[in-house]
């Protein structure tokens, strides 16, 4: 079973563990042997299965995660001998590997076609490779060995950019084969909100680093909903002018003026991926028409939670597809069959090669709902929505405070 899964491990690196690992079953592995080149095999076979089956995996796995609330981080404290940073570095150099070693387990229980996955098995070696990167590191006692684990960090957050694009890629090809869909979002859900936690909890620690106006770390401690809803919407019409020559208007209204402190990195996506779909539900079901319909976000406050609606006139959702649309991989991108459509809204414009305002491929794999759902429940909030067929869609987003007064989620 090991051979055959590791062979699937080919196309996504010549170098990678697995594929080292499965040499060492292959026929050149008994022809080196043979030769006498026993002290080499050995080495190879024993660095690469420590690699994978290293017992520090399944220990860290058994260990639970220490969440924070963001009000505890919020109200941490700043020190001038900067020793809360060193205080931050402590908590994640031991926290990070627990988490990481649970996302490992995670993959380890996938159903053995879908592990075989060269892509998904590609995004497993990267967390098993995080895992001994940071293990490894000796105890910080100081700020220059904070330094140096910062800049791990950073590395470390860089290689993994794209695992929720490649996490789509690979389970839009193997979905095929699964048949328990329930398992595959509890596992897309758990992977996809940890990977959340763990980049909030290190980007944090790097924004320590910095004296931004109004920052503690990653917070926004003035944070502003309606700016927020109106750089996204800028933003994505740019994509949607540059895509059909036309986009819908963005009014905002409600609760305009309030300000409160707020983690914006995670609602920066959700929120973007909401207007995506509006605009193009928009823009797509006017295409022949003689106007554009305005996009309307409403924005709610009170003491405990706020919450965004945002309103199109784009046709709805038909009603025997509405209840899938929070499923992963499933997408009516590019069902529209029309000489200016070629794949939905972002289209060309998101292959990884463009180098235009959005490049990335992350379009038409059916991720965007599902993960801002599970975005949102993960913030402690909610993510629905209600559909006129024939008329429009309205989104509700519902988000909790984070400022202590009432309880909230931990990361």
């Amino acid at each position: 079973m090991a051979t055959r899964k590791l062979q699937t491990s080919f196309r996504s690196s010549p170098n990678s563990p697995a594929l080292v690992l499965y040499r060492c079953f292959s026929d050149d592995f008994h022809k080196r042997r043979e030769k006498g080149n026993n002290s080499e095999v050995r080495k190879e076979f024993r660095n690469v299965t420590s690699f994978y089956y290293q017992s520090a995996i399944d220990a860290a796995a058994m260990q639970p995660s220490v969440r924070l609330t963001p009000a505890a981080i919020l109200y941490s404290g700043k020190s001038a001998d900067r020793s809360h940073i060193l205080r931050s570095v402590q908590y994640l150099h031991k926290e990070l590997p627990v988490r990481i070693a649970h996302r490992i387990n995670g993959f380890r229980n996938l159903p053995f076609i879908v592990g075989c996955h060269p892509i998904l098995l590609s995004v497993h070696e990267l967390y098993i490779r995080a895992f001994h990167i940071l293990s490894d590191f000796g105890p910080i006692r100081d700020l220059e060995q904070e330094a140096q684990w910062s800049e791990t960090l950073r590395n470390l957050l860089d290689d993994h950019k794209d695992v929720v694009t490649r996490l789509a890629e690979g389970f839009s090809e193997c979905r095929k084969y699964v048949n328990d869909e329930g398992l595959i979002k509890t596992f897309l859900d758990r992977t996809l909100t940890s990977r959340l936690g763990i980049r909030m909890l290190s980007e944090h620690h790097l924004a320590l680093h910095d004296e931004k106006p109004n920052h503690v770390g990653i917070i926004n401690i003035a944070f502003s909903p309606r700016k927020v809803v109106e750089k996204k919407a800028e933003f994505i019409r740019s994509i949607c002018e540059a895509k059909y020559g036309v986009a819908p208007n963005v009014k905002v209204n409600g609760h305009v003026n309030t300000t409160f402190p707020y983690i914006q990195p995670p609602l920066d996506y959700i929120l973007g991926e909401l207007l995506k779909n509006a605009m193009r539900a928009s823009v797509e079901s006017h295409l022949h028409g003689n106007g554009i319909p305005d996009i309307n976000v409403t924005i709610a406050n009170n003491d405990h939670h706020f919450v965004f609606r945002i309103s199109d006139r784009g046709g709805g959702i038909p009603a025997k597809i509405v209840n899938k649309v929070f499923d992963y991989n499933f997408t009516t991108s590019g069902s529209l069959v029309d000489d200016k459509v070629d794949g939905g809204l972002f289209g060309q414009i998101m292959d990884t090669g463009n180098t235009g305002p959005a490049p990335g491929k992350m379009h038409g794999y059916g991720f965007g709902l599902p993960t801002s759902q599970a975005y949102a429940k993960y913030l402690g909030g909610s993510l629905t929505l209600e559909s006129l067929e024939g008329i429009g869609t309205d989104v509700y987003l519902r988000l909790s405070h984070i400022d202590g007064r009432s309880e909230s989620f931990r990361i």
